[in-house]
Order: C-alpha cells, then structure tokens, then sequence
C-alpha cells in the first residue's frame, strides 16, 4: 500500500498528465487559434490600418480566453495585436479610456495604439481588433520578490487604485455580495465524489480525490457558523480584477515595467483586491501555505499609496478564505481534470488557511497598527 506522501507524488504527476493530455485533446482547436495550419487569416489589410509600418513578421505569441493574438514585428518596433471575436464593443472602449488615461499618469500600463482614424478597436471581418506596444522583461513568482520588491509591488497596486478612483466614475457605496452557503458546497463535494471511483476498481490517485474531498467536506462541516456577512460597508471602487505574477513584467532592475491583464477590469471592494492578489501572489503550494511576512510588506506598500483600515482588510481577509473554502471547482480542476481553476489558485492553500484562519486574519491587519507602520525595519518582513 502506497504511502501518503507518494501517493501525494502521483497526485502532482497525474494532475500534471491530465493537463498534458488536455492540451493534447485541444491541439487541432489551439493550433487554428493560435494562426496555426487551417486557421482562419487575419483580415486583408487589417495592419495598415494603423501607421506602424510593413510587418516583417507575424507570429502567434499565444491565445486565451477564446482570443487570438500576435506578435507584430516591423522595422519601427514590435507590437502586440488582440482579436476579440464578439466582444461588448462599449466595455472594451471604456477598458483602452482606462489604460491609456493610467499610462498618461505615468504608470506602467500600456495604452491601446490608435489607428489612423483615431480609433482604438478596429472593426474587421465581424471582429474587433486592439494594437499595443510590446512589452518586455519576464514574469517573478511573488516568492522571488525580496521583501522591498513586495512592498513596492503593494505601493504599485495602491497607486493604481487611487489612479482608478481618480481617473472613473465613481461607483455605489453599498454593494450587496452573497456569500455562498456551506451547504450548497457540501453538496457539490458530494455530487463530485460520486464521480470518484470507489473499492477495488479505484487507483491510489482515486483514494487520494476521494480523501482530499472528504477533507473539504468536513472542513465546510467544522466552519459551517463562520459564514460572513452579506453586507459589508467597505471603500469600492475600479478594480484591475486580475493582480497576480501572471500580469506582471519586471525589468532588469527588478521594477514592474507593466502591468498586463486589464480584460478583467471591474468593480468592487477595493480590500478584497488587496487580499485576492496577497493570496495568489504570496501562497506556497505546500504546508507552508501564505508567506505572511511578505504578505505583510506588499499591505504596507498598499497602505502607503491608498490607505483602508484593518477592519476592511480584515473583513476581505475572512471573505477571501470562505469563498475559497466554498469553491469545489479547483478541486475537480486539480483531481479530476474539469475546468474552473479560476482566479483563485490552487485548492492546497484551504486546509492552512482553514488551521490558521485567526493568525491570517491579525497578519494581514498588522501594517495597519501604528509600531508597524512607523518602524518598517522592525518588523519581522524586514528582518
């Protein structure tokens, strides 16, 4: 009988073969998306639309989200185009007014390249289309970061906060957010295990899924009366709605040089923002759950540009963990191959969180008390 830590080994194996054989299964589909043999061309003449130059080169970076994409190479620079195939033609103007009105603030967001006529989303073939400089550098896990590098990262995000607020309409104080109900996620660990095979016809990684989920299930059991409320009076505003490494480019210096992913603009609690990019930026996929040092130090960052106060951090805090605790999707995700892992990361970071939920809820708020703030080299982040 295997032991629970190689049977943790072949869970990580199999979730990475299940991922393999996913893209496998979607080649034929990718490689059209992506500009690939048999995929549909870009319209004719849609890049002298813009005064950019004859392309040299046309190469398909990548596609999400159901969007193609490309690298445009000319000899006056390199650009990024964006196809968005029946998009909200009003939302996606009010996202390139919001980028090009931050860019214009000096902060490292790119702003839409206009075509000749001015416009930012051209209309071609049926489909709108969006030009961008290309931004280099590389992406840094939150973990790589030095302590500093999270503080100013938090800085970074709490000046675009005050830019936003500065820069959009304002939006309603009071936002009614349901929680979700325990019950109803009980019952979807439920109804998830009984597409687990059971006895003898399952495999180790089968009893693995079927434990990890037993496990969610007795954790929404034991926190069942810790459900927050569904009102919470807290500072909203214009949120990015997807903060975390994937959306970051760092320079050589180790300065953001863009902040990428602004399809997920939205509204909200600003301390949710907060917290939902700590979580994914600082989360070891261990035991070791949240860097709460660096956590930390990117609340300070924040605090230092766009201050809120340790009961709306806190409040977002114990909403975050809920709703994780709440959403089965990453669990499917991870054991048996759905989709959904969603913005939240991986489902590993529950059970710490779940175990350490009151230390979580006073680290979080600590940049918030007076000594930690005055005296940044006293605290243990600096350490």
């Amino acid at each position: 009988m295997p032991t629970s830590q190689s049977a943790d080994a072949r869970d990580r194996a199999d979730t990475e073969h299940r991922a393999g054989a996913a893209n496998r299964a979607d080649g034929s589909g990718q490689a059209k998306a992506d500009g690939g043999p048999g995929a549909e061309p870009l319209p004719p003449r849609l890049l002298k639309r813009w005064e950019i130059g004859a392309p040299d080169v046309r190469t398909p970076p990548a596609t999400g989200q159901g969007h193609r994409s490309w690298r445009v190479d000319t000899a006056g620079g390199a650009f990024f185009l964006r196809e968005h195939a029946g998009a909200d033609r009003r939302r996606v103007l009010f996202q390139h007014g919001v980028t090009a009105a931050l860019d214009a603030a000096g902060l490292p967001v790119l702003a839409p390249v206009p075509a000749r006529g001015g416009r930012t989303l051209v209309t071609a073939a049926g489909r709108g289309y969006a030009l961008y400089p290309w931004v280099g550098g590389r992406g840094r896990g939150g973990l790589e970061l030095t302590f500093a590098q999270c503080e100013a990262l938090g800085e970074l995000l709490g000046r675009l906060h005050a830019a936003l607020d500065e820069l959009t309409p304002p939006v309603q104080q009071s936002m009614l957010v349901p929680a979700p109900r325990a019950a109803d996620a009980a019952a979807a660990v439920e109804a998830t295990l009984r597409d687990v095979p059971d006895g003898g016809g399952g495999t180790d990684f089968d009893a693995l899924t079927a434990r990890r989920l037993r496990e969610r299930r007795d954790l929404l059991t034991e926190f069942a009366g810790h459900q927050p409320p569904d009102v919470e009076v807290s500072t909203v505003g214009h949120l990015h709605g997807s903060f975390h490494a994937e959306h970051l480019r760092y320079g050589g210096s180790g300065n953001v040089t863009a902040v990428l992913g602004w399809g997920g603009l939205t509204t909200g609690p600003v301390a949710g923002e907060v917290v939902r990019s700590a979580a994914r930026l600082f989360a070891c996929e261990d035991e070791r759950g949240l860097d709460l040092d660096r956590v930390q130090a990117f609340v300070r960052g924040h605090r230092s540009a766009f201050p809120l106060d340790a009961g709306q951090i806190q409040s977002a805090v114990h909403r975050e963990w809920w709703e994780r605790l709440c959403d089965v999707a990453p669990l499917r995700h991870r054991y048996l191959g759905g989709h959904g892992a969603g913005e939240r990361g991986p489902s590993t970071l529950v059970s710490w969180w779940s175990a350490h939920l009151d230390r979580t809820l006073d680290a979080f708020a600590v940049p918030y008390t007076a000594v930690y703030a005055d005296a940044p080299g006293d605290s243990p982040a600096y350490g």
